[in-house]
């Protein structure tokens, strides 16, 4: 097992949550501290305040993976005698670094609109607001027949060859390749100054460009040559699709009333606000985590009959009232989803990498607000 350093450990987890998902002038990343250094304790919390700093301090935590970014305006002073000065001193005093994975994390594939998806138990589920389409290359590589398998299996192992629910996808066609190795040469197959001809194998695939770099590496370990020919091209195919928000249905109709007592059981929250007549049917359900306000109208456009969002305004919710779309809002505090699924995240890139982490999910209350 191996104790990894701090950067190790984010580059790992943005496999997960890249970066480049993130909402323009998100403020994600590093913000208190260094990740040069061992990291043996990882911390994951919703929100960054004082007390989650002391408990990450009692918890002898050398990194905090949170939702919500602690510095997310411009500071114009850290003043040490007063809460926000002292959590960031207390985290510089104590060599606790934090960092931020926000809107990307809302975004990625499996991260916090799919776990609220899951918790309302949607079926069918897709992207509410499309932000991101990833770009898909076609990876062309020629290979001796010997080792055609070994390469097609590198590559798909890698994630390259994926097209809908299936994987490992390639073409394959035969030819005869031709190459003289030169001075300095040390081919796998031929003498220098000899031209040779090799029956080869021509493999195709498609490759997302997020893993190109991984692809490529598992290529040219499973290909035996010295000099490997291989092609990228760009392709106009559309890539996989990324965004805000889910949009899902049930698996039966229920009234306005029974979904959000629905919503208050399977995101455990005490109460709930509702826009809505109450005994209108709801199947077609679409639920941004956080504040997803400006997104009614997408909710509304998808065919939603109920969308579930934090943080409504009073005006908002006239708004919807007008569009016959009907709102549950559990309250922005329902994102403290990510703390088991980045923890569980975690464990597994872990353990694949034979990381020695622990992974502690903060217990400490940072709902703002009491239910009476």
């Amino acid at each position: 097992m191996k104790t990894p350093n701090g950067y190790e450990v984010i580059q790992l987890f943005e496999q997960f949550a890249p970066k480049h998902l993130a909402m323009e002038d998100d403020k994600i990343g590093l913000q208190i501290g260094t990740l040069n250094k061992p990291i043996r304790r990882i911390m994951i919390t919703l929100d960054v305040l004082e007390h989650v700093v002391d408990e990450a301090i009692e918890q002898n935590i050398d990194l905090i993976i949170a939702h919500h970014p602690p510095i997310f305006r411009p500071l114009k002073h850290i003043v040490t005698d007063q809460p926000y000065g002292r959590m960031i001193e207390k985290c510089i005093k104590h060599n606790i670094a934090i960092y931020a994975a926000h809107t990307n994390l809302d975004i990625a594939k499996g991260g916090v609109n799919d776990w609220l998806a899951e918790a309302l138990q949607l079926q069918n589920v897709d992207v509410l607001v499309p932000t991101y389409e990833e770009p898909l290359k076609k990876l062309v590589v020629y290979v001796p027949r010997t080792h055609a398998d070994a390469v097609r299996k590198a590559i798909g192992d890698a994630g390259a060859g994926h097209i809908g629910n299936y994987s490992h996808c390639t073409f394959n066609s035969e030819g005869i390749g031709t190459f003289r190795p030169e001075e300095g040469a040390n081919p796998f197959i031929g003498q220098q100054g000899t031209l040779e001809t090799v029956e080869e194998v021509r493999i195709e695939t498609v490759v997302p460009a997020r893993l190109q770099r991984k692809v490529v590496q598992a290529m040219l370990q499973a290909h035996p040559y010295e000099e490997v020919a291989y092609d990228i091209y760009p392709l106009e195919n559309k890539g996989t699709t990324y965004g805000l928000g889910r949009i899902g249905t049930l698996s039966e109709e229920m009234t306005l009333q029974q979904f959000a007592e629905h919503v208050k059981l399977a995101l455990r929250v005490p109460a709930v606000r509702v826009v809505g007549e109450l005994t209108s049917r709801v199947r077609k359900v679409a639920v941004i985590g956080g504040d997803g306000n400006k997104y009614i109208h997408q909710a509304k456009m998808s065919g939603a009959d109920v969308y579930v969002t934090g943080d409504l305004y009073y005006h908002v919710a006239h708004d919807a009232l007008m569009l016959g779309l009907n709102v549950v809002d559990p309250g922005h505090h329902v994102e403290k989803v990510m703390k088991e699924g980045v923890a569980n995240v975690l464990k597994t890139m872990f353990t694949q990498q034979k990381f020695d982490v622990d992974i502690y999910v903060s217990q400490a209350h940072t709902e703002p607000f009491t239910f009476i």
